[in-house]
């Protein structure tokens, strides 16, 4: 289903949502076939292909309804749970109001002023400058952000940063990618247990059968092709789940961007913030599924085939094409020296902002006005 717009984006991430989670039971029935072939060489290893194969399928019919059961009560887990899940790993932590003033106050003001719900907040210790939004439901979405992202932008900075992730919940983007990281969990997970087994044990498949002399000069030779049937099927499973997270289209961090400058109605603090943040958002121990989830995520695959995001110049590059903002270049962040402790923490990480039409043209008359006075609209002078 293809995406032409905002709205259409929107359904078309429900429709993917709903293909994916159809996606995870088709997958659980093929690791179940895949099983169920090795297991019929374990119980009987002198049969043909043909009857493993047959075997098999009367197996896989005999297990569908568990098999059915257990993909739904996986779902349920994920749903109720990957929040607690996501936190373990990352170590977030919900934080209000009179823990973190400046960060709360920025969030429930762009909540206000577009009628949007306010998410959860947290935050986690890192040095790493990068955010995360999740969530399956009102009740359940979250915004995550590092301290050192805090420590490193500027209020207008991390205001953009936070469109940009609460746009990904306007646009379902959040839902999309904990189902997506639900399927390959769970794959990865039986896939990860098959192999296990298959290198750390001792199956012999040229032993003896019940079976006629016939089958006896061919013991063996059905079941090792069995057995490497049910490793490509297992193999092609896993495959398949890596599809299903590149499923997360990377358009979907282009219009996060853009609809951060439709919120904040200033797309050189989204530009400056991706700049601060360019490849600097590795979180230390996180899974590549939460990187995913990240403003930025660093990890690339194979010839960048396998990134789950548009590089920062692309993104960039459109903000500037189109929401006519202007690229500083990259950004040599200054050294965390503590010179700066005395400052306000809305002024920490405080770079010259960029030239343009948020610019005043009096240089002189900003700098003698502070570092905000440079800036036109409704943080600064008109």
């Amino acid at each position: 289903m293809a995406a032409y717009g905002l709205y259409t984006h929107i359904a078309s991430n429900k429709f993917r949502s709903m293909l994916l989670l159809g996606g995870l039971f088709v997958l659980i029935y093929v690791l179940v076939f895949a099983g169920a072939l090795v297991a019929e060489v374990v119980i009987d290893s002198g049969g043909t292909v043909d009857y493993y194969l047959a075997a098999a399928a009367r197996d896989l019919i005999k297990a569908f309804p568990v098999a059915t059961i257990a993909a739904a009560l996986w779902i349920a887990i994920a749903y109720l749970f990957h929040q607690n899940i996501i936190d373990a790993v990352t170590g977030g932590e919900d934080v209000t109001r009179l823990q973190e003033p400046r960060l709360y106050n920025l969030l429930e003001n762009l909540c206000i002023s577009r009628g949007i719900p306010m998410p959860k907040l947290k935050v986690m210790d890192s040095e790493a400058l990068n955010a995360f939004a999740t969530g399956l439901n009102r009740r359940q979405y979250s915004v995550t952000v590092t301290t050192g992202l805090l420590n490193a932008l500027t209020d207008q900075e991390i205001e953009a940063v936070l469109g940009h992730e609460l746009t990904h919940i306007r646009n379902g983007d959040v839902q999309l990618m904990v189902i997506a990281v639900v399927i390959a969990g769970v794959v990865g997970f039986f896939a990860e247990l098959f192999f296990r087994s298959f290198f750390y044990s001792n199956w012999n498949f040229g032993g003896r059968s019940s079976r006629s002399s016939n089958s006896d000069s061919r013991s063996g030779g059905g079941a090792v092709i069995a057995v490497i049937l049910a490793a490509a099927l297992i193999a092609l499973a896993w495959a398949l789940s890596l599809v299903v997270r590149l499923a997360l289209s990377r358009s979907r961090e282009f219009l996060a961007d853009a609809g951060s400058v439709e919120l904040t109605k200033n797309p050189d603090a989204m530009i400056s913030a991706l700049r601060k943040i360019e490849n600097r958002g590795e979180l230390p121990g996180a899974t590549s599924a939460v990187m995913e989830m990240c403003v930025d995520n660093p990890r690339e695959g194979f010839a960048d085939l396998f990134a789950t995001h548009p590089s920062v110049d692309s993104r960039i590059a459109a903000l500037v094409k189109y929401a006519g903002g202007h690229d500083p270049g990259p950004i040599a962040m200054l050294p965390d020296d503590g010179a700066d402790a005395h400052l306000d923490p809305s002024s920490r990480g405080q770079l010259p902002p960029p030239s343009g039409p948020w610019s005043d043209t009096n240089a002189s008359t900003a700098s003698s006005q502070g570092p905000w006075a440079r800036l036109r609209g409704p943080w600064g002078r008109r």
